[in-house]
């Protein structure tokens, strides 16, 4: 049977780094600023641009470069590393497996945003703020065979407040992790513990998920809204809600017996819209084709009328 490679107890000396997106760039800079001798940088090959025949480098092989450390996109350049002690591969938002023939000869650490065993897998941010979790985190653990099942070395714990967004709760969790990873690397990984508790899954978030749907609840739909990317339609138009907020209680009474998707005229810079509980408040919306655009500017040029139904 095979088995993974030892961890370098008294810390590395030499560090691989896998990551891809813009997210996976600070972590590679703290590495780098700590003193880390990062010799290697893996990362996802480049991608087209819109329909040309351009390609873009990810952020992560960008900032290496910057830095002046070797790049590659193949995890068959590890290989060359096997056998050596003084070595640790760190994984931030790589995004892919990485499978059991190089996990035997190069022993890796991820940075997973969550409280593992809670919310394995690709969009872990994304689902907790769905789901409506109230506290979230980041693990420094294990890289094995099995999707965000090995052991965790560190972890820390922030709460998630009503008006987080994705991007603001992924500044949080990059500044909570970083220290975490850095010492990891520095001093080593110390003792494991196993994850203990019930296992959910974060899946990608598919563009028909991002699509309002106005008979759920005002919050449902809010928190939907601050992950990024909501999108409904309006005389066969797509528009995406880009900023919202809550109605409070004594407003949404006003509001309980519209249609889903109904809006209301507020004022010149006021629009609620009914949901299938409660009301949000738009403050910016995004129509098709255009950048978004503050809701008064919005009402303003679409003269819509109280009544018309987002669908």
């Amino acid at each position: 049977m095979t088995t993974l490679a030892p961890l370098p107890v008294a810390g590395a000396t030499r560090v691989v780094y896998l990551g891809t997106p813009e997210i996976a760039v600070p972590p590679l800079r703290a590495l780098v600023k700590a003193g880390c001798n990062v010799q290697l940088v893996i990362t996802r090959p480049d991608v087209r641009r819109a329909r040309g025949s351009t390609t873009s480098p990810s952020p992560v092989k960008l900032a290496a470069q910057e830095l002046g450390i070797r790049v590659s996109e193949s995890l068959d350049d590890l290989v060359s590393f096997a056998g050596t002690h003084d070595l640790l591969g760190v994984v931030v938002a790589y995004g892919a497996l990485i499978p059991m023939n190089i996990l035997s000869v190069v022993p890796m650490i991820n940075v997973h945003f969550s409280l593992l065993p809670r919310w394995r897998g690709a969009a872990p941010v994304e689902r907790a703020l769905l789901a409506g979790d109230e506290r979230t985190g980041v693990c420094i653990m294990r890289v094995v065979e099995g999707l965000d099942q090995g052991e965790v070395y560190a972890r820390s714990e922030i709460p998630i407040y009503d008006d987080d967004t994705l991007d603001s709760l992924r500044s949080k969790l990059l500044v909570e992790s970083m220290p975490l990873l850095v010492s990891a690397v520095v001093n080593g990984c110390g003792v494991g513990s196993q994850q203990i508790g019930e296992v959910s899954y974060a899946r990608k978030i598919s563009a028909q998920e991002l699509r309002i749907d106005w008979t759920k609840s005002a919050k449902d739909i809010h928190r939907l809204v601050r992950v990024g990317g909501a999108y409904t339609t309006l005389a066969g138009k797509r528009i995406k809600i880009t900023r919202a907020e809550l109605v409070d209680q004594v407003s949404i009474s006003e509001f309980v017996a519209k249609t889903p998707g109904s809006i209301s005229i507020i004022s010149a810079s006021q629009c609620f819209v009914a949901t299938g509980s409660g009301s949000i408040s738009l403050i910016e919306v995004q129509p098709e084709g255009k950048s978004p655009m503050r809701i008064d500017d919005w009402l303003n040029g679409a003269r819509i009328n109280s009544g018309t139904v987002f669908i």
